[in-house]
């Protein structure tokens, strides 16, 4: 880029993050001084605000550049961790989120003190805060600003050291991201994360478009062709033991992590515990299942056409999305990709600050004071905190280039320390009546002490794949809970106290939306495996389809039934 393209982009850059900050303004000013109002947008959020929200905090640069590279350099494997969180999703909309909305929780920690007690609640905080302040927090700022970094030659442009361009490129994308979480609380994070999760799905959908035509010399038929026809190992979605993610794990490890991150995960539940009514929180978290299933083609597909494009010639294969971005976006664009691109990390980081500042004034702070604080106390102390938490991830985010093994097996180590705990005390919390807190306690302890053994003393012993470790961990856990609650029960049992702040009635087409969307797991898998593309399109390929369309159609007419007219539903009736 020449001087005069590089100030085109920052401007038009500024220009849409510009427009992005103005309409979240707008829609919250005045909103943003009660407790309710700060931290749960004051229990109006709307499906869609729900949906963008969820989408852009779970997807950021990691993800844009971690699955594209992992695409080009393997195969379509590691879209398992994109589509299988449709299935999570069904069970937070069906199991999860009725039960926290019935409570009128603000936090998960919160339900942890009304099921067990307040050390369970003291215990899942310390989890919690070590695990974002640590390592998620400044992982996403990290991750962005290398991001940024590979897509932009700031060294070069500012005539700066790559360290020093990392620390001043965090430091710029945390201080712009907290003003949202700081000032604007819950609604302002949920609006911007909407507007930009617009600017993603344009991106996202727009990449793989151009580079299918820049593949096919112009088109976009002849790009698809090349790549449906020629090394179609490429779109292999069933990862084999030396794959990043073989397809066993699926059914082991990936299904608990999945479930603690949509459904116990507090920077990630926190606006489906903002929702107006069950109704709209249910539309909102199926939704997002819905926009995760397109993950493989917005986000792998880039990676396929770029080892296609460029072959093995690229140093690292983090680089094929940034490279297949430079070579198919025209000047004019990038300052729009770059807007989109700061969002997404702008989602992430400002998700993340603000459920550390809820979590931090409603489970540790208020807890702590004799007297109840005010509303306005409560915000006030929030903002606060997320000063000093922003300004700790400034510190901890570019010591993470130091790190001997990388990011990702730092992210993946320390995860995996809170991560199983929270989402097996959760599931025993909610489907048991006597299980006391004692349980809790020590399948925490035990946890904790397990999996570093597992990650730190016995790695050179084991070939274990971390998620089935996750899977085994789970089990142990839950079953040490259960053995605990036979043992020494509750004296009482345990039941939920119906606060009544939001209509419970659930969506009536909930059901039907959920059966579709597991059916585009499955066809994805039927899709991107040797009953589809790979190798080739198999005789039981269409077969296979017309039964999960036969299937749908089934259920669909089943779940609107009782809505449809008269004149319809006699003929149902004679036909059954």
């Amino acid at each position: 880029m020449n001087t005069d393209d590089i100030f085109m982009t920052l401007a038009s850059c500024a220009f849409f993050m510009g427009v992005v900050a103005w309409v979240s303004y707008l829609k919250t000013r005045g909103e943003v001084s009660t407790k309710d109002g700060y931290f749960l947008a004051g229990r109006g959020l709307s499906a869609v605000f729900i949906a963008g929200s969820m989408l852009l905090t779970n997807l950021s640069a990691e993800q844009l550049i971690g699955l594209n590279g992992s695409a080009y350099g393997y195969n379509l494997s590691s879209m398992a961790w994109e589509v299988t969180a449709a299935f999570a999703t069904i069970c937070m909309a069906f199991i999860f989120l009725p039960r926290y909305l019935a409570g009128a929780f603000t936090t998960l920690p919160q339900f942890l003190a009304d099921r067990f007690d307040d050390s369970v609640r003291r215990m899942s905080v310390v989890l919690f805060m070590v695990g974002y302040g640590l390592i998620t927090i400044p992982s996403v700022l990290y991750s962005g600003s290398i991001a940024v970094l590979q897509l932009f030659d700031f060294p070069t442009l500012f005539n700066i050291s790559y360290s020093a361009a990392l620390v001043l490129t965090i430091v710029t994308i945390g201080c712009a991201g907290s003003l949202y979480a700081i000032f604007g609380g819950l609604k302002a994070v949920a609006i911007s994360d909407t507007l930009n999760g617009v600017g993603l799905l344009i991106v996202g959908l727009t990449v793989p478009v151009l580079g299918l035509s820049l593949l096919g010399q112009g088109s976009i038929t002849e790009g698809l062709a090349i790549i449906t026809t020629t090394d179609t190992h490429k779109l292999n979605a069933i990862g084999g033991a030396s794959d990043p993610t073989p397809f066993g794990t699926i059914f082991t490890g990936m299904i608990f992590a999945n479930l603690f991150y949509w459904c116990t995960n507090q920077y990630v539940i926190q606006r489906t515990l903002g929702a107006k009514n069950l109704a709209e929180g249910q539309k909102g978290v199926l939704f997002s299942g819905y926009f995760k299933v397109l993950v493989p083609f917005m986000m792998m597909i880039p990676g396929v056409i770029a080892y296609h494009l460029y072959g093995e010639g690229l140093s690292s294969i983090d680089l094929a999305y940034p490279r297949l971005i430079r070579d198919v976006l025209p000047v004019y664009a990038t300052g729009f990709f770059l807007a989109v691109l700061l969002g997404a990390v702008f989602s992430s980081f400002n998700s993340l600050l603000n459920s550390a500042a809820t979590l931090f004034c409603l489970d540790i702070y208020a807890p702590m004071q004799k007297q109840e604080p005010s509303d306005e106390q409560l915000v006030k102390v929030a903002k606060i905190a997320s000063v000093v938490i922003a300004l700790f991830s400034f510190v901890v985010a570019p010591l993470l280039q130091f790190a001997p093994e990388g990011l990702w097996q730092i992210i993946r180590i320390f995860t995996g320390f809170y991560n199983i705990p929270v989402i097996s005390i959760v599931i025993v919390g909610l489907f048991t009546k006597r299980v006391p807190a004692l349980g809790a306690k020590i399948a925490i302890v035990f946890h904790i002490i397990a999996y570093g053994l597992f990650q730190f003393v016995l790695v050179d012993y084991t070939s274990l794949h971390f998620l089935h470790l996750y899977a085994i961990l789970f089990v142990v856990e839950v079953s040490i809970m259960l053995v605990v609650g036979a043992v020494k029960p509750r004296a009482n049992p345990w039941t939920y106290t119906l606060q009544n702040k939001v209509d419970l009635t659930p969506w009536y087409l909930a059901g039907p939306c959920a059966f579709t969307l597991f059916s585009a797991v499955v066809f994805l898998y039927l899709l991107f495996s040797k009953v589809g593309l790979v190798d080739g399109i198999s005789t039981l390929f269409w077969p296979l389809l017309v039964a999960l369309i036969i299937a749908n159609a089934v259920v669909w007419v089943l779940g609107v039934y009782d809505k449809l007219p008269r004149i319809i539903q006699q003929p149902l009736r004679d036909l059954s």
